[in-house]
């Protein structure tokens, strides 16, 4: 039986939300009990993510094989149960050395290397790799705009997908905007015109066309997009701005986008079961209580840098049918002239949670460390996220353990005594090149601890790593000492995983990246003890208010 397959490209401007259109279809295929695959073209000449600037591209999401991938993987994750990988993600900068290494191998047997067929025939085969492993149907996300110069390859390798496997095994869909000229008050479909006809332009022909818009489209609207774009009425899908993006699913299964590919695709499938997404949606908009976490980081300016975090701390809130309030704390606004200066606690007051995330250099780290000794002293929950475990340490050994001049060798190589370094650092060897620990490790749990509690007893669990630096094992006998603990570590007690506050209503920071695996209908634990932590600080805080208001009156 042949692949099947949906084509997901945008035209107009970028940011219209393609990756959470393509979720969303996976999700609906899934739902009906398809099994489907996802993956992402991106058009930059950059290998991976990995060392773009957080402030450029946003967060990279971390697939269980150490791939550092692009964000919209993320969104694919917690919408489906694809299995991905670094298969699933593949920039024109990793086509392009796939090809020059098999052209220097002596591959090509001498032929001129080019765009077509070589590039393109690169791009095709990516794509049957990942659509080999047995989906039912695997949806691909063109990135970049149609019109880009740089998309132009991907473009026309799914042209040529069409041509080889014909109309039944193939969709495209295509995301444009619709916008509200307010000075017109009307809805504008001109772009989208222009969109379809320079996708046309280049031997695609859209097959479905999602419309962004910020309000509903009328019949009207969609009968002239379809007359001029050369699509059935019903293939012209009003993706509308939606408080939650958990609820694209469900507006998509009300404008028949399932029914609508599997009708191209000539696909049986069962009717759909999104009564769990439909609860879900629920909870999202009728919330019992609230609760507020201050996320003090380094890159609070665009928010895409903790996309991932974001959305696993309102998978934990959704959970218990509370809405997240977020406020986003630049580290180095908390910052100090002198340990005596305690004027950073102003910004952090109020607050139910405080959560630091991970991160990379030293810009920022005083102003966590002051965030961490004020939700330590002040018996507010506190959840440490790779860096947000390694400045706990830090702290805890300043703070508790007396080292002063304790740190970090990533922010002081030269300091005394150095709570987090790299584990090679003391056996002398130099290292270069790529020396993060990545993808998924095992961890061990300590019995009766607050992480294996949260794992619902689990003595071992696996989670993903995005970082180069160690919790120092020489110091670990004067820390704990002291009273911190060490919950989890690798199965060989090389590497510390987890650390915890006994007694502390919640204080708990881990090396991985639990944000990575978690999804909204399958929070994880970690995000959903902390939030529920959180929120009892809330309501304790409250009843105190309550009762000094009460003692004050009598």
């Amino acid at each position: 039986m042949s692949a099947k397959y949906v084509f997901v490209t945008g035209g107009v401007v970028s940011s219209l939300g393609k990756g959470l259109a393509a979720a969303s279809i996976g999700c609906l295929l899934e739902s009906r009990g398809l099994r489907v695959n996802l993956m992402k073209f991106d058009p930059y000449l950059n290998v991976d993510p990995g060392t773009m600037s957080p402030f450029q591209h946003g967060e990279v999401f971390v697939t269980d094989d150490g791939a550092e991938t692009d964000l919209d993987l993320g969104h694919y994750e917690r919408f489906t149960h694809a299995p991905l990988s670094r298969d699933n993600n593949l920039t024109t900068g990793r086509i392009y050395e796939q090809i020059i290494m098999k052209e220097r191998r002596g591959d090509y047997l001498g032929k001129t290397v080019q765009v077509i067929p070589h590039v393109t025939n690169e791009i095709k085969n990516a794509m049957r790799k990942v659509a080999a492993n047995g989906a039912d149907v695997t949806i691909v996300e063109i990135g970049g705009t149609v019109g880009d110069i740089e998309s132009l390859p991907f473009l026309e390798a799914i042209r040529q997908m069409r041509q080889e496997l014909g109309r039944e095994n193939t969709v495209f869909v295509h995301l444009t905007l619709v916008p509200w000229i307010v000075a017109a008050q009307e809805l504008k479909t001109k772009p989208t015109q222009h969109s379809v006809k320079e996708l046309l332009s280049i031997g695609i022909q859209a097959d479905v066309l999602m419309c962004r818009s910020d309000r509903p489209l009328s019949r009207e609207i969609k009968q002239k997009i379809a007359a001029f774009c050369n699509v059935e009425e019903r293939a012209v899908i009003a993706a509308t701005t939606v408080s939650s993006i958990y609820e694209v699913p469900l507006g998509f299964a009300n404008e028949g986008v399932d029914e609508l590919i599997l009708k191209y695709l000539r696909k049986d499938a069962p009717e759909a079961d999104l009564a769990r997404w439909r609860e879900l949606v629920e909870r999202v908009r009728n919330p019992k209580d609230d609760v507020s976490i201050a996320i003090v980081g380094k890159y609070v300016e665009y928010e895409d840098s903790y996309k991932s975090l974001k959305e696993a701390l309102t998978h934990g809130a959704i959970a218990q049918n509370l809405k997240l309030k977020i406020t986003w704390l630049e580290a180095e606004g908390l910052e100090s002239q002198s340990p005596e200066d305690r004027a950073y606690e102003a910004q952090l007051e109020g607050f139910d949670g405080i959560l630091v995330p991970g991160g990379f250099g030293k810009r920022g780290i005083e102003g966590m460390l002051n965030a961490i000794r004020y939700a330590r002293e002040k018996n507010v929950p506190y959840f440490g996220i790779c860096l947000g475990m390694q400045t706990a340490c830090v702290e805890f050994a300043r703070n508790v353990c007396g080292l002063r001049d304790a740190n970090s060798s990533e922010f002081d190589p030269a300091a005394q005594h150095r709570i987090i370094y790299k584990l090679r650092e003391l056996l002398g060897v130099e290292e270069m090149g790529g020396t993060m620990r990545l993808g998924a490790w095992t961890c061990n749990l300590q019995p009766d601890s607050l992480a294996s509690r949260a794992y619902r007893g689990a003595t071992e669990i696996s989670e993903r790593h995005r970082h180069r630096y160690e919790f120092n094992r020489e110091y670990e006998a004067l820390l704990t000492g002291a009273g911190l603990r060490i919950s989890g570590s690798t199965p060989d007690l090389t590497y510390v995983e987890i650390v915890e506050i006994p007694g502390h209503p919640y204080f708990l920071g881990c090396q991985f990246h639990p944000e990575f695996k978690s999804k909204p209908l399958e929070p994880h634990p970690l995000f959903f003890e902390f939030v529920k932590a959180s929120h009892q600080n809330r309501l304790n805080r409250t009843a105190d208010a309550i009762k000094q208001s009460t003692e004050a009156m009598a």
